[in-house]
């Protein structure tokens, strides 16, 4: 018996799914409903030797669409590698596939990286592609922060947040906190071990560092988690284990991991500690009234948020809820995205010695101007002049965008530009990671690290990307409010680590995407840290 081989038409070339001759079907149910075990071991037999013989021959990473389990085998065979591994399928099949779960897991679904889709559903009919039930059951962690909002409440959270970020003393506070932290935190950790002449996680130095700079911008509190003895905060520690169970949720079949929650084990046990942690340190924060000001400054998200629930009439009991679900959503974005974008920037220049000459020379030239060549604090307009700064980060962000997919589900049935059908409720994974890996979107010098890809030729300012082929913002309504605020953040932090440290990656150190819903390293990154000159 041969396997048959469909070949579905897509815009963008052929989609290569394995399929088995209508027989095996048959006599597999038969042998199921009908009581005959010896069919249904000899079937098993001979499936298991297709297994192994494709195994030997075939060369094409989509998975097999095996009877009953579909192509779950092949993706937890593949999940340690998910994300490289979406990004073989997707390239193999021009950019959009279908991927067949078992029957009683409610887990089809498309996965695409066409900038075409990606424009169609996160903009041109946005209104069709709400985060919906399914997000909200994933995410439940999240309750209704702004990730899981929609409608009238995702209304509320964008108005919100947005009249914070354009108030004329955010920019102020802004630099305040980075700075505060940078000389505080920052740098006495960096030098205590550069004089100590060790290795350091400084994927680790970078979660504490945004997570206390986060808390002290959203919350008005510095749980100084960067400090010299590097204290272990659970809550900041929380977000890697949340982050790795809500990927598994998106692997696994619903009844599998809703089952590993009952029992409290796996990788949900890890989940609801997490959300243990979470509540333990956000909810004391939110619910006490008494708010501890700057002398000369009386602006932060909190009071604004409080401000905007009693406008708003919310009772005050679900009114702390909602702080707190706020206020974890906040937290997840300026802790892990930006310290995700930090490390493999830092990898990515730490291995390239070319753009690091150059980043070095633009600050010297556009911030330092004096002789002794000494570090200052700079702004936020003086932060735009760092514009081969800005590539380097866009160029680490094109390769390793923080989140790694968007999940969605049509509330009516649609067709997108790709030709494929998505029936309602259906779910649609966009994977950003993989756009960033497609040559006929970057070129066929798609995964090298380019900062130059970013720069106009004729101005020497930033070359603008659309949100739809550069998504790690987001893209549509739904773009990240906090995109400039990240940059402003990243500069700063950047500027201050590259300009007086030389980063030596340890020798050997394995670097690889963890299999999370944020794109952190594996195994940390590991670093031995030089002084260039005294701070």
């Amino acid at each position: 018996m041969n396997i048959i081989y469909c070949f579905k038409r897509q815009e963008h070339g052929y989609v290569k799914t394995r399929k088995y001759p209508i027989f095996i079907y048959l006599l597999t149910l038969m042998a199921i409903f009908f009581g005959y075990p010896e069919i249904f071991l000899i079937l098993l037999c001979i499936i298991i030797l297709y297994f192994f013989r494709i195994r030997s021959w075939n060369k094409s990473f989509m998975p097999t669409d095996w009877p009953l389990v579909g192509m779950l085998p092949g993706i937890l065979r593949n999940a340690h590698r998910i994300h490289d591994f979406t990004t073989d399928i997707l390239d193999e099949s021009g950019g959009t596939v279908e991927v067949k779960g078992p029957w009683f897991g409610d887990m089809d679904m498309v996965v695409t990286c066409d900038p075409a889709n990606i424009h169609y559903i996160l903009s041109k009919n946005f209104a069709n592609y709400p985060k919906g039930p399914e997000f909200r059951k994933i995410f439940d962690i999240l309750g209704d922060g702004i990730f899981n909002a929609d409608s009238e409440l995702w209304e509320f959270h964008r108005r919100t947040t947005l009249s914070i970020m354009s108030n004329a003393k955010f920019n102020i506070f802004l630099e305040r906190a980075v700075w505060y932290k940078v000389e505080n935190g920052l740098i006495p950790v960096l030098d205590y071990f550069v004089e100590r002449g060790v290795e350091v996680d400084l994927q680790d130095i970078l979660q504490r560092f945004t997570f206390d700079s986060i808390c002290k911008l959203v919350l008005n509190y510095d749980p100084r988690s960067l400090s010299i003895d590097l204290p272990y905060i659970p809550c900041e520690k929380a977000f890697n284990d949340a982050v790795e169970a809500l990927l598994h949720r998106h692997i696994l079949p619903e009844s599998i991991w809703k089952l590993q929650k009952w029992l409290g084990i796996g990788k949900e046990k890890k989940l609801i500690r997490a959300w243990e942690a979470f509540d333990q340190f956000v909810y004391p924060r939110v619910s006490n009234e008494k708010v501890i000001e700057e002398q000369d400054y009386d602006f932060n998200f909190l009071t604004a948020f409080r401000k905007a629930c009693k406008e708003k009439n919310v009772a005050p009991g679900d009114s702390i809820d909602f702080l707190r679900d706020t206020f974890l959503n906040l937290m997840l974005a300026g802790r892990d995205t930006t310290s995700t974008s930090l490390t493999w920037l830092f990898w990515l220049v730490s291995t390239n010695s070319s753009a690091e000459s150059k980043i070095l020379e633009e600050i010297e030239t556009k911030l330092h101007a004096t002789k002794d060549k000494k570090w200052r604090f700079f702004n936020v307009e003086e932060s735009r002049k760092l514009v081969y700064l800005h590539g380097a980060i866009c160029e680490s962000l094109r390769l390793f965008p923080p989140v790694a997919f968007e999940h969605k589900a049509p509330i009516q049935q649609d067709t997108i530009p790709s030709g494929h059908r998505i029936n309602q409720n259906k779910k649609l994974l966009l994977s950003f990671y993989s756009m960033g890996r497609m040559e006929k979107i970057w070129g066929k010098d798609c995964l090298e690290f380019k900062p130059e890809r970013w720069i106009s030729d004729e101005r020497g300012g930033i070359k603008h990307e659309p949100s739809f082929k550069f998504p790690a913002f987001n893209a549509g309504p739904r773009t990240c409010l906090g995109k400039d605020m990240s940059f402003i953040q990243m500069k700063m932090v950047a500027a201050t680590i590259i300009y007086n440290y030389h980063i030596q990656v340890v020798e050997n150190h394995p670097v690889s995407p963890n299999d999370s819903i944020i794109i952190q390293m594996k195994h940390g990154l590991k670093v031995r840290l030089f002084k260039r000159r005294n701070i």
